[in-house]
């Protein structure tokens, strides 16, 4: 048996409350009800498991347009009706390649960072189709964060390969006796 929470007449989340309990609870029709298991909340006329709380004047399920959208707001703790946002955008791809391209290429495991990224950008679009598009934004930015480290530290990384190449050739070219860089100045 489910056990639900509800959005009460003041706003706020109440629960976790059997179906029975519902029934004492005093929830309507159109009261905002949620159980694990489901992506966003709904009117608890439209619970199966909740039809015996309204059987003497059911009329059924609403139709998709009538229903509001629903977003679960972390920050203040309850649901709220309403349009939210478009989605954030994810940072998934470029997570990826900041994270496995400089990997191949430079073998630093530094880069293995941006798989803290990755996990961020796949929970983007989890949290916003759920309805919590604040959690989504929160998402996307950590996810724009740690792509920007594994970037940035793939930069550096590069960087000091190009150094050490530079280095290794004037080094080389010092011992066998080729005309170094000064020499070719002086010239």
């Amino acid at each position: 048996m489910s056990h639900f929470f509800y959005i009460g007449t003041d706003g706020k989340q109440k629960g976790t409350f059997s179906p029975e309990e519902l029934r004492g609870e005093g929830v309507k029709r159109d009261t905002l009800v949620w159980t694990q298991g489901m992506e966003q909340w709904k009117r608890a006329e439209e619970m199966e498991e909740l039809y015996f709380l309204f059987s003497d004047s059911y009329r059924g399920p609403q139709t998709k347009e009538e229903q509001p959208a629903v977003q679960y707001d972390h920050s203040v703790g309850f649901a709220r009706t309403g349009e939210i946002g478009p989605m954030p955008k994810t940072w998934l791809v470029e997570s990826i390649l900041v994270t496995i391209l400089p990997f191949l290429f430079c073998s630093s495991f530094l880069n293995l960072l941006g798989i803290i990224a990755i996990v961020y950008a796949a929970q983007v679009e989890s949290f916003y189709n759920r309805g919590d598009w604040n959690a989504s934004m929160e998402s996307s930015r950590s996810a724009a964060k740690w792509t920007k480290i594994a970037m940035w530290i793939a930069i550096g990384w590069v960087a000091l390969m190009v150094i050490a190449v530079i280095l290794f050739v004037v080094l080389i070219g010092s011992i066998s006796g080729f005309p170094g860089i000064g020499d070719l100045l002086n010239a």
